[in-house]
């Protein structure tokens, strides 16, 4: 006996399944079957079958970017993990077979066709390094870090120097930055200099260059500069 997609899910009697996506992301966990986010993305599948009684299961998951035709990734586990790192819109779907003697139960293309696939688009990278910061301890630009519209970057590695060439500090998440120290200690006010090499989920490659005005008296609220 051959059931296939949507009329078995209402059949308590066979085995079913419920796949489902879980992303982590800056803000948690989040469950969703279409989700936009940005590179790297961690995620989490699952089959959740029910009924599966004297059954024996296989599964295939099946991550394809859209409009290729053959899948980049196969697993064979009932839950899969895969941290996206390639822009673009990727379709996952999973492929259960259930089998009982002479019964098979099978959940394939027809399932996807009226369920459609679980989706997750990942933004194409970006990247800006502003060219002041204020560390007067006022809570305001205090930190020397990439700008807030930054996504999908998947490689970073920043260096401070000061006009000698001299390095004061580096970091490797965008979400960092320098205070302003080098060694536990305020350096002055004054041009420094930052260098970033990054590279993007959809593979452009950033170089940038850039002097950075240390502004150490300055107010935000008055916009003014003290020394």
């Amino acid at each position: 006996m051959l059931i296939m997609p949507a009329c078995a899910q209402t059949d308590s009697e066979v085995p079913t399944i419920n796949p489902t996506a879980t992303y982590t992301t800056d803000d948690g966990e989040e469950e969703s079957e279409d989700y936009s986010g940005n590179a790297p993305l961690p995620g989490v599948f699952r089959a959740n079958p029910e009924n599966v009684g004297e059954y024996t299961a296989s599964y295939e998951w099946h991550f394809t970017l859209e409009g290729e035709e053959s899948p980049y990734l196969t697993r064979y586990e009932e839950d899969t993990e895969y941290t996206f790192t390639q822009a673009g819109t990727h379709n996952i779907v999973l492929y259960a077979t259930f089998v009982n003697g002479t019964d098979t139960i099978a959940y394939t293309e027809e399932y996807w066709a009226e369920r459609g696939p679980l989706r997750v688009s990942i933004s194409e990278s970006q990247l800006e390094m502003p060219n002041a910061f204020s560390p007067n301890g006022d809570g305001i630009n205090d930190i020397y870090k990439a700008k807030s519209n930054y996504q999908s970057i998947v490689e970073f590695h920043a260096y401070i120097f000061n006009r000698w060439g001299q390095k004061l500090y580096e970091w490797n998440d965008p979400a960092g930055g320098w205070d302003g120290k080098y060694k536990g200690k305020d350096v002055a006010q004054g041009v420094y200099f930052v260098l970033v090499k990054a590279r993007g989920a959809d593979g452009r490659e950033f170089n940038i260059k850039r002097d950075v005005n240390l502004l150490r008296g300055y107010t935000e609220s008055t916009g003014t500069i003290t020394e």
